[in-house]
């Protein structure tokens, strides 16, 4: 599974890198640390997941996300914020995040979050249908929070 971490805070790209490579090799994780350079990577390499920021130079978490959408529907997102508010929640799973974490909080479920979506692409070769089906489950889970 190849990785992006977009984030501007080298303290929280450090810190997933970290995470992530017990779990993967470290030539599969990638950053960015601002909006143009999070779009130019999308558009040149070939991701499974982005890690997203809400706020970063040169953009926003949410333009990211919908430009991400608007090119490539079916690559996962997992929004790691800042502001866990209930209505940013909803903005950006509206938008189609699959995820949304608190950093401060929800941080460590990043690793679950990954973990589940790798094993739905495993899924999706012998079922098309089921990452589709487990994604719009998780996406109505969380609107309803």
């Amino acid at each position: 599974m190849k990785v992006l971490i977009v984030d501007d805070s080298a303290i929280i790209r450090t810190r997933l890198i970290a995470m992530l490579s017990r779990i993967m090799r470290a030539e599969d994780i990638s950053y960015a640390e601002d909006a143009p350079e999070a779009m130019n990577s999308i558009q040149k390499l070939n991701f499974d997941a982005v890690i997203l920021d809400t706020r970063m130079p040169g953009g926003n978490g949410i333009d990211v996300l919908l430009e991400i959408k608007r090119n490539n529907q079916d690559l996962p997102v997992i929004v790691l914020a800042d502001y866990p508010y209930r209505q940013y929640r909803r903005k950006y799973v509206d938008a189609g995040a699959d995820f949304f974490f608190d950093k401060s909080t929800e941080f460590n479920q990043v690793m679950a979050a990954l973990k589940h979506l790798s094993r739905i692409d495993a899924d999706k070769t012998t079922n098309p249908r089921s990452r589709d089906d487990e994604i719009d489950s998780k996406r109505k889970g969380d609107k309803s929070k």
